[in-house]
């Protein structure tokens, strides 16, 4: 069966509900149909529908800004529409933006991971669509990395920031639609919030199971392989390690210039990890951390990524960097003022950072959240359970 976006599913059964409203709508280049035609493109497009904003998130509404960088307001070239960024001072729509909008659409693709501005650029829309009485209206896309898998610790309350709001798991096995309603009422969003569902889609589908093409979601994941390591090396960024950020493998690279390539990959694959093998490698990143510098390490290969732990894996790649290179390797700070490390809020765990330091064996580190006992089990059986009532596909 073909599977179709929401997009598709829009515009085939229920342009109806569009019709006498004033349009805004959230993308970015992954907001595309099954046949690649740009959801806005298409929109315009309807002579009887009026579309008034289009509104940007990190990388731009049309996906051409570099990561990090920030995005300022413009006007659409294709349209000559205004388009107000959320990746800037402002990642909250204003009054004065929505103010000639009463249906805010929402057609992004996500990744499938905790850690991605996307949600939550999502879910501060959703709250200034509640105070200003405007209606939500999100259009489905897949889980990438299937519906299913579950993965990682719980986000802590204390690390809460623009890269992970909210308490769920690393790997979350949510569709964004379904991500959406388990936010608007799990956190008290409570706006008037509707999804235009997927056709034809499973939960234990990958994105390739799909058929339907893939658009990089942002510049640094360019492919499905990306993805599917992301919930484990982006880990890297929040270290002096390059994530790979700057060349053809982004995230699938992993190095610096005082590592030993085959040292590490030795190291790793001893370590017996399930559905992944690393192999030694040079490059020099154009840009981002140690840009034009030679820098030497290991590529991910997934061989199985129904068996991979990728968040596991991304921890055990941390703890072999703080094995044989204690003097060089080093955690960043984060570019938030005031903030904990940036490893903590991509990891969600306030202890994380400091059990690697201290040489705790990342076997032991995983029992201890995984343990009947403990907080984060208490906190995954809760999810698991909440989780259920918000599962929309077969």
């Amino acid at each position: 069966m073909k599977i179709l976006p929401g997009i598709d599913v829009l515009l085939r059964r229920y342009k109806r509900l569009l019709r006498g409203r004033r349009i805004g709508v959230i993308a970015n280049a992954t907001s595309v149909s099954s046949d690649l035609r740009s959801t806005v493109d298409l929109l315009v497009a309807q002579a009887d529908l009026q579309l008034r904003a289009l509104f940007g998130p990190e990388h731009g509404a049309r996906g051409d800004v570099q990561d990090a960088i920030t995005v300022a307001s413009s006007v659409d070239e294709a349209t000559s529409l205004p388009v107000y960024s959320l990746y800037g001072p402002d990642k909250k729509p204003t009054a004065e933006m929505l103010a000639d909008i009463d249906l805010l659409i929402y057609d992004i693709q996500d990744v499938g991971c905790r850690y991605y501005t996307y949600p939550y650029t999502l879910s501060h829309a959703m709250e200034a669509a509640a105070e200003h009485d405007v209606e939500v209206m999100v259009l489905d896309r897949p889980n990438p990395l299937n519906g299913r898998s579950i993965e990682g610790p719980l986000l802590e309350a204390s690390l809460r920031s623009f890269v992970g709001r909210y308490s769920i798991p690393v790997r979350h096995g949510l569709t964004i639609g379904e991500l959406a309603q388990y936010m608007n009422v799990e956190f008290g969003i409570g706006c008037r919030l509707k999804v235009v569902p997927l056709e034809g889609w499973r939960r234990r589908y990958w994105f390739d199971d799909t058929e339907l093409p893939w658009v990089p979601p942002s510049p640094n994941i360019p492919t499905l392989d990306t993805a599917t390591v992301y919930p484990g090396t982006c880990l890297i960024e929040g270290t002096n390690v390059s994530e790979g950020r700057g060349t053809a493998k982004p995230f699938e690279f992993i190095g610096a210039p005082w590592a030993n390539g085959r040292e590490l990959a030795g190291e790793l694959n001893a370590r017996s990890l399930p559905g992944v093998r690393f192999r030694p490698l040079s490059f020099t990143p154009a840009f981002s951390k140690h840009s034009g510098t030679l820098c030497h390490g290991v590529q991910v290969h997934v061989i199985n990524r129904a068996a991979l732990r990728a968040f596991e894996t991304g921890l055990h790649v941390v703890a072999a960097f703080i094995k044989y290179y204690p003097n060089d390797f080093e955690f960043l700070s984060t570019s938030w003022e005031g903030r904990p490390a940036h490893f903590d809020l991509l990891s969600g765990v306030s202890n994380l950072r400091e059990m690697l330091l201290a040489r705790v064996p990342v076997a032991e580190v995983v029992r201890q959240w995984q343990q009947p006992s403990s907080a984060q089990r208490t906190a995954l059986r809760a999810y698991l359970g909440r989780r259920k009532q918000y599962l929309r596909y077969a």
